[in-house]
């Protein structure tokens, strides 16, 4: 098992997106078909400590690795998306509280992705990401 990390921006995520989870007549893009593909949204990092500017981000992020690694038989794709400073995110036009995809409303948000529906199956909001029984559940989903 295996867990692919991939961190994306505002100005890459799109490309990203579409090479690790959007469906293609081949099985879906560069990433295993089978792999469990998760989104997880989560503020900019501050240079200075490594952490982020959203206390939720802090606290979800040490929960939800381990649970990652720990997942038997699956291999595993995340793609961090990063939304930026916090100004950046407040704003109501932040480009992923728009996208009907996502329609985020807080940070930080795991989805769990199916390329073949081209939807989220399972979310976990700001209020749920850092509970390790939620994420238990959300990985679990088959």
């Amino acid at each position: 098992m295996t867990v692919t990390k991939v961190d994306a921006a505002l100005d890459n995520f799109d490309d990203l997106f579409a090479s690790h989870f959007a469906a293609a007549a081949d099985g879906g893009g560069s990433s295993s078909s089978n792999a469990v593909k998760l989104l997880l949204f989560l503020a900019d990092r501050e240079p200075s400590s490594n952490l982020t500017w959203c206390p939720d981000c802090n606290v979800a992020e040490p929960v939800i690795y381990p649970k990652l690694d720990a997942l038997e038989g699956r291999d595993v794709v995340l793609l961090r998306a990063f939304v930026g400073d916090k100004p950046t995110w407040r704003d109501p036009a932040h480009p992923w509280r728009l996208d009907p995809r996502f329609r985020l409303t807080g940070v930080p948000t795991l989805l769990r992705w199916d390329a073949s529906k081209g939807e989220a199956t399972a979310r976990l909001g700001d209020d749920e990401a850092g509970v390790a029984d939620k994420i238990d559940a959300l990985l679990l989903l088959d």
